[in-house]
């Protein structure tokens, strides 16, 4: 018993505590045609390029897409979410 609690310093769990999953879900489906999810998420680039289209198309186009990848975030577990989009920075689907 003694070393396993000894042991879990040489463990270290990745910190979740900054995980963005549920207010990036929901600004995608709430508010995708202007892509504050990609700003919140620090993809300030997607969020300009996603701007950009949404203006083009009248948010149109940004609205399904932004419904579709809210849907995809939430649907991630809170790790699959964390490391894929907060620490390897995926920034489109």
């Amino acid at each position: 018993m003694e070393n396993t609690k000894h042991e879990a310093w040489n463990n270290p769990q990745p910190n979740y505590q900054e995980n963005k999953k549920l207010p990036a879900g929901i600004l995608a489906i709430l508010l995708g045609a202007f892509g504050i999810h990609k700003f919140l998420l620090g993809y300030t680039q997607e969020g300009i390029i996603w701007l950009v289209i949404s203006i083009c198309t009248c948010g149109t186009v940004t609205s399904i897409l932004g419904l579709i990848e809210g849907v995809i975030y939430l649907t991630k577990s809170d790790q699959e979410f964390y490391e894929t989009y907060q620490v390897g920075k995926k920034g489109w689907f």
